[in-house]
């Protein structure tokens, strides 16, 4: 069966408008990717958002003067659909000659549009390239597992099927912070690379991180969105560690001006959109 993005733009010629038209949008059910995961939309382990960064974004005032900003988009984890990337970047596209008189009616407008998509109520923010600057790059927090040396079968299988079964855990009961920056997989519809940095903190059995490190790079040639895989990776985390809370998050690298960044947690918490080196 083709995946629902087959149907979208993403991986097709398209033409590239300068006008408003809310009706490049597409929205790609969620429901798919959670059968496949066991659930529904009834039945999510976890809480969380996607949030986006959309660097590229401009408009013209009622002087014909340009301007631009920065939009931070905040989708719930539980709306129907995700926001499918190539076509949010045709929707932004479609500002650079269309006419407002302020940030408030461009974010007003994105809010109703990415809302009416997602079927859930989607968060917007502008800012400016100062209070971005002003936000500096930071560095996720806990141990970096990266330097740890493991042996990786240079076979198709070793970077295409991550599974529960790579993950070790002990009886020991801690809380740590792990991250590591040497995730990475491919879009499903057009096999680009996505690269990213996966950050967990839980409190549970504790995690090998020899193991962990060795299913995060099981996912190098794996097929799924960002938000798909920060999905499997909590859903597989949950079933090894038992945890009485358990967080996991990622930053992704930008593509076409947009970033997005997926987290999903036991427990509700508040939005941190902290820009990492990469991005």
């Amino acid at each position: 069966m083709s995946h629902p993005a087959h149907y979208s733009p993403l991986g097709k010629n398209s033409d590239y408008i300068s006008q408003y038209d809310a009706s490049v949008l597409f929205g790609i059910p969620r429901a798919t990717k959670w059968q496949e995961l066991g659930l529904t939309a009834n039945s999510l382990p976890y809480v969380g958002a996607d949030i986006w960064n959309c660097y590229e974004l401009s408009w013209l005032l009622p002087s014909g003067k340009p301007v631009v900003a920065v939009a931070q988009v905040i989708v719930p984890a539980n709306s129907a659909y995700i926001i499918e990337s190539k076509s949010f970047k045709l929707y932004l596209n479609g500002f650079n000659q269309s006419v407002y008189h302020d940030f408030s009616e461009v974010a007003a407008l994105l809010m109703a549009d990415l809302s009416e998509v997602a079927q859930a109520p989607v968060q917007v923010k502008l800012n400016t390239l100062e209070e971005v600057a002003s936000q500096g790059l930071h560095q996720p927090q806990g141990l970096c597992i990266d330097t740890i040396d493991i042996q990786i079968k240079n076979t198709p299988e070793s970077y295409e099927h991550p599974a529960l079964e790579q993950l070790q855990c002990s009886a020991e009961i801690i809380e740590e912070q792990l991250y590591s920056n040497l995730l990475k997989s491919n879009c499903p519809v057009t096999s680009q690379p996505d690269w990213g940095t996966v950050h967990i903190h839980y409190r549970g059995r504790a995690l090998d991180h020899a193991s962990f490190l060795a299913y995060l790079i099981s996912f190098r040639q794996h097929e799924d969105f960002h938000e798909q895989c920060i999905e499997r990776i909590f859903l597989d985390l949950q079933q090894c560690l038992q945890p009485e809370f358990l967080s996991v998050s990622a930053r992704y690298v930008r593509r076409g001006g947009l970033d997005i960044n997926p987290c999903r947690s036991t427990y509700a918490q508040p939005i941190q959109n902290l820009r990492l080196a990469r991005q």
